[in-house]
């Protein structure tokens, strides 16, 4: 069950990361730092959200609409926390403490 638990927690910390370059990468965009224009960052920018768009729709759905801010990432970043949180303290249940 150990086993279990890491790859959970793996999963988890992949995902963190994914959103973290999401976030970042959507900052750097907004204050045109990035230009989509570019071939590399068009096709990172679109592989970031092919990826992370099935997690936000259903946050999307259910908030109210902001115009000009999108708190879905963030939503969905702190439900992240909390499931690692929540992993990390029940790890006793994994390995049978």
């Amino acid at each position: 069950m150990g086993s279990l638990f890491e790859a959970l927690m793996l999963i988890l910390n992949v995902v963190w990361f994914i959103m973290i370059a999401h976030i970042v990468m959507s900052w750097l965009v907004s204050f045109n730092v990035l230009n989509q224009g570019q071939p590399m960052v068009a096709q990172i920018w679109y592989g970031l959200n092919k990826v992370l768009e099935p997690v936000y729709a259903p946050i999307r759905r259910v908030l109210p609409q902001t115009p000009g801010i999108d708190f879905a990432p963030l939503v969905a970043f702190i439900i992240l926390i909390i499931l690692q949180r929540t992993l990390a303290n029940n790890a006793g249940f994994f390995y049978g403490y």
